[in-house]
């Protein structure tokens, strides 16, 4: 398919780009509140699953406060470790601007499956069919319900994501991202079934 080997990269490029360059006082002003409120890297980094199960280095704003704590666990915003900028920035989404160079280096989209941690291919359920993309900002899971879904119900939407990529889904996508920026996740809960997994 021309727009999934072709098209898809050229709008990574084209959309990272951008945002990269419109968005640049707003990561300024990110890694100053990170940096004032509270102490560590401005940066998170920690090794993800990546296209063909490559991995690669993911670079977020860190939220939390820089102690150690086991990696594999959901970040909820009443978590005690979340920093009072960190929350601002996980509500917002915020966080993840830093992936846009990930974007532009090749190891995500800026639409597909969520880049899971390595320890995740072990897991029962798993879907190997989230590998064949590369892993992006945004995706079908992450706008009807993200981390209020389980593992299973995000695999079968990651599944139905890699079944009929395209630029019209890509772009629906992205859409409405914006749109539970704006009203938060809780009001775009769909559990993945045959009368939701479509536009």
């Amino acid at each position: 398919m021309l727009y999934t080997v072709y098209g898809k990269r050229l709008l990574d490029l084209a959309i990272a780009l951008s945002m990269f360059v419109a968005l640049l006082p707003v990561f300024l002003l990110a890694m100053i509140l990170v940096r004032v409120g509270s102490p560590g890297p401005v940066l998170f980094r920690q090794k993800r699953l990546g296209r063909n199960g490559q991995l690669f280095i993911l670079y977020k704003f860190r939220t939390m406060t820089d102690e150690d704590r086991l990696a594999d666990r959901q970040i909820w915003l009443a978590e005690p470790q979340l920093t009072t900028t960190g929350r601002l920035l996980r509500r917002l989404k915020m966080d993840e601007l830093p992936q846009l160079y990930n974007v532009l280096k090749g190891n995500m989209s800026i639409v597909g499956p969520r880049p899971g941690l390595p320890s995740l291919a072990n897991q029962p359920g798993f879907s190997p069919l989230r590998l064949l993309l590369r892993p992006g900002l945004t995706g079908l899971a992450q706008v009807n319900g993200n981390i209020h879904l389980s593992w299973q119900e995000r695999y079968r939407y990651d599944e139905d994501y890699v079944n009929r990529v395209s630029l019209l889904l890509d772009l629906w996508i992205i859409s409405k991202t914006f749109a539970i920026i704006a009203l938060g996740e809780e009001r775009f809960i769909r559990r993945p079934g045959a009368a939701t997994c479509h536009r």
